[in-house]
């Protein structure tokens, strides 16, 4: 007497296989396993439905992928945010802007809407495409009419415009307070793109300005956020005013952390600050953090160098007490 046991797959292993297959352009393979999942005893659920998608999209197939959206709703079967952002990602990133707006348009007019607007869809989808410029004009054209992009995208658009260069962050500011007089709420995220960018280029009242309006938030300053605009300082030779700026940052911030304080010492002994420098070096062993050897070489010769030998020696003492050398 024979048994036959049916193999059983879960819908996420499944959907795992049908992408693997679509990322290497092997869609009969993906459809065939999609049509075969009741032999696995596997639903052909959402996830299952997206992957075929994301595989169709893959070899730009658009009609195949149109058709699979229509059997979809067929079933029953609801689309999520993911289904909108693979077909929207895929026209986009194929130069078919009218045939992503369209599509959002219909499924609108059939009573799907997608859970996040379809212009922010579509902004992310070029951005994904590396079509800057045309994201840039629909961000601009929904502020004239008072529209507010999702927080998610705005920093989308800032990640990819921010590493094109001066002008275009000067653009990224003067687009985040006119989006957040119309209403925005900026996250964490919001800061960890601007902040930096603002103080690579030496806008100096702007990246207090944001680390001002982030605490006003309620948040405090993390040591990865406020180290950008004391760098910028240094190089610009104001080193009292980065000294004082810390001090204020350890006052209302998170406490600074180990790479902190070896840019901080680092950037003082290449301004030839070294008493500074080791002022912070026996701050920081205070607090708990070992010095990296490089600190202790450089502050150690920059005192001898500039004839301060006694506190050199107290250098040299602290790092014998530490690592036993």
């Amino acid at each position: 007497m024979t048994h036959h046991h049916k193999l059983s797959l879960s819908p996420a292993a499944v959907s795992s296989l049908i992408e693997s297959y679509g990322r290497h352009r092997h869609i009969d393979q993906s459809v065939q396993l999609f049509n075969k999942c009741k032999t696995f005893n596997c639903p052909q659920n959402l996830q299952l439905y997206n992957s075929l998608l994301f595989a169709l999209c893959e070899s730009k197939l658009f009609h195949g992928a149109y058709a699979l959206i229509r059997r979809m709703l067929r079933k029953g079967i609801n689309p999520d945010k993911r289904t909108y952002a693979l077909l929207v990602n895929a026209w986009c990133s194929s130069g078919k802007m009218r045939e992503a707006q369209q599509f959002l348009k219909e499924m609108s007019d059939k009573g799907f809407t997608p859970p996040v607007r379809g212009r922010d869809l579509l902004i992310e989808g070029l951005l994904n495409a590396g079509y800057i410029e045309s994201a840039k004009g629909m961000v601009r054209k929904m502020v004239k009419e008072g529209i507010i992009p999702d927080v998610g995208t705005f920093n989308a658009l800032m990640e990819s415009i921010c590493k094109c260069g001066e002008d275009e962050i000067k653009f990224c500011v003067e687009l985040y307070h006119e989006l957040c007089k119309l209403g925005m709420v900026p996250d964490v995220n919001t800061y960890k793109i601007l902040v930096p960018a603002v103080s690579k280029i030496g806008l100096m009242d702007e990246a207090f300005r944001l680390l001002n309006n982030f605490s006003e938030e309620g948040s405090r300053p993390f040591p990865s956020l406020y180290a950008p605009v004391m760098k910028a300082l240094f190089k610009r030779g104001q080193f009292d005013d980065a000294f004082c700026f810390f001090a204020d940052m350890k006052a209302k911030g998170h406490p600074p952390n180990r790479p902190l304080y070896t840019m901080l010492i680092t950037m003082c002994g290449r301004g030839g600050r070294f008493v500074d420098a080791a002022n912070y070096l026996f701050e920081m062993t205070e607090i708990g953090f070992v010095p990296i050897s490089r600190c202790f070489d450089m502050v150690t010769d920059g005192l001898k160098n500039a004839g301060k030998h006694d506190l050199a020696k107290r250098v040299q003492q602290l790092e014998v007490s530490i690592r036993g050398v």
